[in-house]
């Protein structure tokens, strides 16, 4: 019963299958020959890894110093390290000693944006994973949309400037000088699309039913075999042009209805994987702070990023699901992070 051993992807699946069939945590490691503390870490917190190991910070304060300045870092996040230290009422630091000190006990992250959830999203939530337990996702079609704009997301265009160096002078444009919507899905280790929605038209239930139609029906699905099309699952977000009577009965008679068509709990973009499908593309467009000065240019980096990603990285994201499932039971149908 090898403690210190990750658990493979194969035996995280069978989890998942032992709990659907009710059996115990106990249960589960003597099924597996695996410790019972490494299944009940895994089902607590299922996409949580083994904490690496830290070096011990190096301490330019003393000890009693090195305390207060944690507890102020913990009370105030987002806080500068000289905000920190003169709550401390610690001066004369230099600003890299600061921030040494910090780095070992904090990261320079941005604030965390979460869907606003109420007791009634997460009820909903925790129904809605205790009902695709037993699902195979490799089964179920995950869709989005996506907009980029030309100048990419606030904040993207940061990176390290050499000493004398100035930093090169980007564009400033109204809304990000336009945008692009896209729609894309994924299954299994398998991108569908990416997909461009025309320029000017706004997706209410008639333009995207036909946008499917034209893109995902056309030229995707009527390729596929009618096994395949009878075991798919699609699932869509919440979004009125998703859900409306219009499109749901549009759907139906493409024979996308009842279990083939998921349910989606309210708030969810967090247990959606085309949504870190979604960062991979943006990180790869706008990376060193590209802008772009034109719709089809950036359309053609969306294309270009999209060919990029290979059936291990969708796999990946895909598989991901029982585990989503599992956070989201843990934390009775809260945020459980991308």
């Amino acid at each position: 019963m090898g403690q210190k051993k990750d658990l493979t992807g194969s035996e995280k699946s069978k989890i998942v299958r032992y709990l659907a069939e009710e059996c115990s945590s106990l249960k589960i490691a003597k099924l597996l020959k695996r410790d019972h503390r490494t299944i009940k870490r895994f089902i607590q917190n299922s996409q949580q890894g083994r904490k690496k190991r830290v070096e011990k910070p190096r301490r330019k304060i003393t000890a009693y110093e090195l305390r207060k300045v944690k507890r102020a870092a913990a009370k105030m996040p987002l806080a500068t390290s000289l905000a920190i230290f003169q709550s401390c009422n610690i001066t004369g630091v230099p600003k890299s000693t600061r921030c040494a000190i910090l780095r070992d006990m904090a990261k320079v992250r941005k604030a965390e944006r979460r869907p606003p959830l109420n007791n009634t999203h997460k009820l909903k939530r925790q129904d809605w994973a205790k009902k695709y337990l037993k699902t195979d996702f490799s089964k179920v079609l995950w869709t989005d949309e996506m907009r980029v704009s030309l100048d990419g997301p606030d904040g993207w265009a940061r990176g390290w400037i050499g000493k004398g160096q100035r930093a090169p002078v980007r564009l400033r444009r109204q809304q990000g000088g336009g945008g692009v919507l896209v729609w894309a899905g994924i299954i299994k280790d398998e991108l569908v699309g990416p997909f461009r929605v025309e320029d000017g038209v706004k997706l209410n239930s008639q333009s995207y039913c036909q946008f499917l139609e034209d893109t995902f029906f056309k030229q995707w699905y009527r390729k596929k075999s009618a096994s395949f099309k009878k075991n798919m699952i699609f699932m869509q977000d919440n979004a009125p042009s998703h859900v409306s009577k219009y499109s749901t009965a549009w759907l139906a008679r493409k024979g996308i209805k009842e279990e083939k068509l998921m349910t989606w709990p309210p708030c969810s973009p967090d247990l959606n994987p085309i949504e870190n499908l979604w960062s991979i593309i943006k990180c790869e467009i706008y990376k060193e702070g590209k802008q772009y000065t034109s719709l089809n240019s950036v359309w053609e980096a969306v294309v270009a990023a999209a060919r990029n990603v290979d059936g291990e990285q969708i796999k990946t994201l895909t598989g991901s699901m029982d585990g989503r499932l599992l956070s989201v039971l843990a934390k009775k149908g809260g945020y459980i992070g991308r």
